[in-house]
């Protein structure tokens, strides 16, 4: 069932945005993966649109200057009601602020940051946009899960920050630890020691939902893309990694119901 989402506790994953260096072919590329449809959103930092499923918005893509050659990656946003004082508290947990906080139009007051660990994310303080506004639905961000060294520094800045409840998997061979607002799952963190990627370091990974992962990854190569990791079943569903044709990494899912 799909439902429409108004205000997020502060610490809830909200938005996800992916800047690219060509707009219009990865338009076309999601477009044809996931149904998406673009309105225009804020164009202070560039050419910049919103992919709407059924008239409700589900995330953004804006293209980046032709002279910035930065590695395309996907990046989860995190509510606050004060983006100004959750900067100060990044800052002051051990985080670095790199852009912002400041304003997207009309939409939300916005700052792009990084945790203790290098591990990029978002921050929306929303004014008249509150963020994703479908779930459930195919093509939509369903999960987002941090990919680090290990879990314990970045779950204690986390918890600082954001208020996160902290509930760590006790394993001799397993450092994953959830993300709780009262008492609710809202992220993960899974500590992969020298498992973690060089090219790309700690990162967070946004999971959209698929209705078959094994025909939207065939469907993906098609497109220009990549398999990194073959669907799979796992805890939370059938599963596989995957990039689209500028190398941004995302998971498709058929969540498990």
């Amino acid at each position: 069932m799909t439902e429409p989402l108004t205000r997020r506790t502060p610490g809830t994953p909200c938005w996800v945005s992916l800047m690219v260096h060509g707009l219009a072919a990865t338009e076309q590329f999601y477009a044809a993966l996931f149904g998406w449809e673009y309105v225009p959103g804020p164009q202070q930092l560039g050419p910049y649109v919103r992919a709407v499923l059924d008239g409700k918005e589900v995330a953004g893509i804006g293209e980046l200057p032709r002279d910035r050659y930065l590695p395309t990656a996907w990046t989860t946003y995190l509510a606050t009601d004060d983006a100004g004082r959750t900067a100060e508290a990044i800052r002051s947990c051990g985080g670095t602020v790199a852009v912002g906080p400041l304003e997207a139009g009309d939409a939300a007051r916005v700052a792009i940051c990084s945790d203790p660990g290098g591990a990029i994310f978002g921050i929306w303080q929303a004014a008249g946009h509150t963020g994703t506004q479908l779930s459930g639905a195919a093509g939509t961000p369903v999960w987002n899960e941090l990919l680090t060294q290990e879990t314990s520094t970045v779950g204690k800045f986390y918890a600082s920050v954001f208020g996160h409840e902290v509930e760590q998997e006790v394993s001799a061979d397993l450092d994953y630890l959830t993300l709780r607002l009262a008492g609710r799952p809202v992220a993960s963190a899974h500590g992969v020691g020298r498992a973690l990627p060089r090219d790309r370091g700690a990162h967070w990974m946004t999971y959209f939902e698929v209705a078959d992962p094994d025909a939207a990854a065939q469907q993906i190569t098609t497109l220009g893309g990549r398999v990194l990791q073959a669907p799979q079943e796992g805890p939370a569903g059938r599963m596989a990694v995957v990039a689209d044709p500028e190398g941004a990494v995302f998971t498709i899912l058929r969540s498990a119901r």
